[in-house]
């Protein structure tokens, strides 16, 4: 679980002095609402410790994407941070000590204390396969951090039965991305049920779970993402999560 203090580091970390927000981070804040990324950071800031070996599964050219500040610290606090992608942008990473280009499969390093999969889940066409690679690389005792969609959400099963040229075209409007930055998906681990029990047959156990409410959707348009946050307080205020989630799991590793 996450507390808050954690949460307000994460913050800090990405957009600096509170009182010069833009005002897409102001609104946040006043909502209350932090957003999945800060959520992922929070938790894998906590996981780093110093001198600590980390495998960073899928990242490709980054870390955080949205939250470079960070992922220069903890790249400095651990003692050996590791990038695994078979995409050729790995080699653009700035924050990795080492970069290889691979599946996680052919990867033949480690051992880890920690493993990472930011939003690359979603894309695994083997899921038992990359979960046995993870249990092979990562110490016993030592945790796999998965951040990735809901299945469910209304974006991913957009997704799901439109074309990848589609998915470019939405994200480029929406989020700004590149189209080197947009893969195929595969959905093969994408409910809490599924990564339990795969990580479960790989020898690992569930540590903590969160369903992570997604107000991103419109983030770049001032009064879109001013309802977003509202319809999030009004849900949230009955109890509910808000329709857009993604996931993140922390999953131990069992003593050998």
């Amino acid at each position: 679980m996450h507390t808050t203090d954690e949460l307000r580091r994460a913050f800090r970390s990405k957009y600096g002095d509170v009182s010069r927000l833009g005002w897409g981070p102001r609104a946040r804040r006043s909502a209350g609402y932090f957003t999945p990324d800060d959520y992922y950071e929070a938790t894998v800031a906590r996981l780093v410790t110093p001198g600590c070996s980390w495998l960073d599964v899928g990242g490709g050219r980054d870390v955080f994407p949205s939250n470079r500040r960070l992922a220069a610290e903890l790249a400095a606090r651990c003692g050996r941070l590791v990038a695994v992608d078979p995409d050729p942008t790995v080699r653009e990473n700035p924050f990795a000590h080492e970069r290889v280009q691979a599946m996680i499969q052919d990867y033949a390093g480690g051992p880890f204390d920690l493993a990472t999969l930011r939003m690359v889940a979603e894309h695994i066409d083997e899921p038992e396969a990359a979960v046995a690679s993870l249990a092979r690389l990562v110490r016993p005792g030592g945790a796999v951090v998965v951040y990735t969609v809901n299945q469910w959400s209304a974006v991913s099963l957009a997704a799901w039965l439109t074309p990848l040229w589609f998915h470019h075209a939405v994200k480029r409007r929406l989020w700004g991305t590149e189209e080197k930055d947009t893969f195929p998906v595969a959905y093969k681990m994408n409910t809490r049920g599924r990564l339990r029990s795969l990580f479960h047959s790989g020898g690992f156990r569930e540590e903590s779970f969160d369903y992570l409410d997604d107000c991103r959707t419109f983030h770049q348009f001032r009064l879109l993402h001013y309802i977003e946050l509202t319809v999030w307080q009004a849900v949230r205020s009955v109890g509910w999560h808000y329709p857009e989630t993604c996931l993140l799991g922390v999953y131990r590793k069992r003593p050998a």
